[in-house]
């Protein structure tokens, strides 16, 4: 068995892919149709795979042989992708390329010959000048784009606190915030992706795939509760006296399986009719 350094962010992708995977609306993939039939296996490039979970949810559920090319910027997340190569529906492994590149310069050259193009939590770390090129690229590919798990800037907590509201508003500033000169779209993502298509003449089917933690779910939800909680007192650093209490209680009430989160999340599939 391969071992890797410790590497907080892969922790992380492994700890939210069940809750990714229960997430993805589902009826999307059975939208794609026909389109992706052919004597052929399918190329399918993954933008931004991490460690591959989208691949791993989704190469079960496509017809045939597969050929996927997953691009990251992040090689030691490729090295573990490629390891934890997918399966498809018959149960056969699926051939996994890797290339270690920046998405956001990708042109339809690069992605010629794709037969879908799939991104998974992406779209809100882009700003909308990177929006535009990918969606470029995508509908200059002539190949139908699914891209799930994008923030919307909705979370429910039950019980509910009054500290919710201001917590959940600090949090979607941090979203949008500008880092190193790039302005975020954070929960306008979806919204700019639909209409980037849409100047390109491509519809567009969008579907809620919002997580639900519940007791099951306690260490994802204490894990997100508490990179919620901290990006918004980055953002407002005047809340962190009133938050320290707040999140006391709210992670022992997650721990105790006590705590439920809705967080809202958007699925578009573009190009597939």
């Amino acid at each position: 068995m391969t071992t890797y350094p410790t590497d907080p962010f892969a922790d992380w992708l492994r700890l939210r892919e069940p809750a990714d995977a229960a997430a993805r609306a589902r009826d999307l993939v059975d939208r794609l149709g026909d389109r992706l039939t052919g004597d052929r296996p399918l190329v399918v490039h993954d933008l931004g795979s991490g460690t591959g979970s989208m691949a791993r949810w989704l190469a079960p559920r496509l017809p045939g042989p597969q050929h996927w090319i997953l691009y990251d910027r992040d090689a030691g997340l490729l090295d573990r992708a490629r390891a934890d190569a997918p399966r498809d529906a018959d149960g056969d492994p699926v051939t996994v390329g890797t290339r270690q590149r920046d998405i956001t310069r990708l042109t339809a050259d690069d992605l010629a010959g794709a037969a879908l193009v799939t991104a998974s939590a992406l779209l809100d770390m882009l700003t909308a000048e990177e929006v535009d090129r990918i969606v470029a690229a995508c509908a200059g590919a002539g190949c139908p784009t699914l891209f799930v798990l994008s923030v919307i800037g909705r979370v429910e907590l039950d019980p509910a606190d009054p500290l919710d509201a201001e917590v959940a508003a600090a949090f979607d500033d941090h979203q949008r915030r500008t880092a190193d000169g790039r302005t975020l779209l954070g929960p306008d993502a979806a919204d700019a992706t639909v209409a980037a298509f849409a100047r390109h003449g491509v519809d567009v089917t969008v579907r809620p795939s919002p997580w639900r933690l519940g007791p099951a779910q306690a260490a994802l939800t204490a894990e997100w509760f508490t990179g919620w909680v901290d990006a918004a007192v980055e953002q407002r650093p005047e809340l962190a006296d009133r938050t320290a209490a707040y999140a006391r209680r709210r992670l022992a009430e997650a721990g105790a399986g006590r705590l439920t989160v809705t967080v809202g999340h958007t699925d578009l599939l573009a190009g597939a009719e």
